[in-house]
């Protein structure tokens, strides 16, 4: 065996090894810490102050491997702002998480199953788009603490796992990323009138997500886009469809039926980013990615 093929033997050996050190990491930080804080130490796992550690497990995971598995650094970790370029895709991160919420509801309302009502958004006498406009600036706010998931698992896992595989990659990590949160089914984070239907469509849930957060961190080449999206699905799309929908005046919907109406939206998006190629490599090599990544075609320029 000559040095070449010892170095590839190496590379190999090193790459696989980030990846189990990486989800390793990633869920002995996560699952014992959500354990002990609801059931140890009886805290509420919707306090920003427990989500804290939960939200930056990935981070540290991806940080550790970088920096002492693979030794790899962090020159495709997406860490660069990019905003004179990548500026459409912020402001489709910004603005899509309310625009998959609108349709949400439009959905419901459309099939009968809510009467449009916004009196559940007018906190204190304030106007609904007050409380809108309160929501949207909390995600561009917090969108560093979203980067803690982000740089996890879209700018380290998925550019890692099947090289040369995008698709494959792309529904491995959404399948990690889904299962990493399903303890929060049953500590009264997330609550479902039935667990297994309710895992069911968040699963495919975070699939969906992972596909358009996928696309915002390929094609802008910076992580800050898909941390801005994710921020807006949390406090945005998510809170948003819960007053309305769940708990508004217009009609009590169950939260996995509220989900359910939530993928229509999601899976247009997604399903178009898929069917026109969206997922691939740039073909510009000036364009916002810098190098081929490790899950992505080794002819491609990104």
């Amino acid at each position: 065996m000559n040095s070449a093929q010892k170095g590839n033997d190496l590379s190999r050996v090193s790459h696989r090894t980030g990846i189990i050190v990486f989800v390793v990491l990633a869920f002995g930080l996560t699952w014992p810490w959500l354990f002990i804080a609801r059931l140890g130490l009886g805290l509420s796992l919707v306090n920003p102050l427990v989500q804290l550690p939960i939200a930056f497990s990935p981070a540290i995971a991806a940080f550790v491997v970088r920096r002492w598995v693979t030794r790899e650094g962090f020159g495709d970790a997406g860490l660069a702002l990019k905003l004179r370029t990548a500026w459409p895709h912020y402001l489709a991160a910004y603005l899509g998480p309310l625009a998959i919420a609108v349709a949400t509801c439009l959905l419901a309302a459309g099939l009968g199953l809510w009467t449009p009502n916004l009196s559940g958004l007018e906190n204190g006498g304030l106007p609904w788009w007050v409380t809108v406009a309160g929501w949207m600036l909390a995600a561009l706010v917090l969108t560093p603490v979203y980067f803690g998931e982000e740089f996890g698992w879209t700018s380290y896992l998925r550019l890692r796992l099947f090289p040369g595989r995008p698709y494959r990659a792309l529904l491995a990590t959404g399948l990690i990323w889904a299962v990493w949160h399903y303890p929060l089914a049953f500590l009264g984070y997330a609550e479902f009138s039935n667990v297994v239907a309710g895992l069911a469509v968040w699963t495919v849930s975070f699939l969906l997500q992972e596909v358009i957060l996928s696309w915002l961190r390929l094609r802008s080449g910076t992580i800050w886009t898909a941390s801005l999206a994710h921020a807006g699905n949390n406090l945005v799309l998510s809170v948003l469809t819960a007053v309305l929908l769940t708990a508004g005046e217009g009609g009590a919907l169950d939260a996995i039926l509220v989900t359910l109406l939530m993928l229509v939206p999601l899976a247009v998006i997604s399903g178009w980013l898929l069917l026109t190629g969206r997922l691939l490599p740039p073909a510009n090599p000036a364009g916002p990615a810098q190098r081929p990544q490790p899950s992505q075609p080794a002819t491609s320029a990104p």
